[in-house]
């Protein structure tokens, strides 16, 4: 994995969410995959699978990538205020595309997948 990313299990107040946190600039970034994303995702493909299919192909577009890891940083940085009465500043998506430039295309889209699988996997056995 990129010196970039961090992954780890995080109880962010009572919620225990799969994150993987990101450095860019001397700053801390955490990536979250949760109900609000997966909300956010649906309104605007249809539906997560959907949105998946098209950031697990050979040539992923940016612009999905990119929409996927703005919502999934900007619900970190939600969190983050929530949580230390914060007023941290949302990223766009064209700050978000600076930040993947300077990761990777190809780092960026494994690190989404594999923080969607993480987040999405029951840690229960059957």
């Amino acid at each position: 994995m990129p010196p970039f990313f961090q992954r780890e299990d995080k109880t962010m107040g009572k919620r225990k969410t799969k994150t993987a946190t990101i450095t860019y600039k001397g700053e801390e970034y955490a990536l979250v995959f949760n109900l609000n994303v997966m909300e956010t995702i649906q309104e605007q493909y249809g539906s997560v699978e959907k949105w998946g299919d098209l950031v697990e192909c050979d040539e992923p577009k940016a612009k999905d990538i990119k929409f996927g890891f703005t919502a999934m940083l900007n619900e970190g940085i939600d969190i983050y205020n929530e949580e230390n009465d914060a007023d941290r500043a949302f990223l766009t998506e064209k700050q978000v595309g600076r930040i993947i430039s300077e990761i990777g295309l190809a780092a960026a889209a494994e690190n989404l997948k594999d923080t969607v699988v993480a987040s999405t996997r029951s840690d229960e056995k059957n």
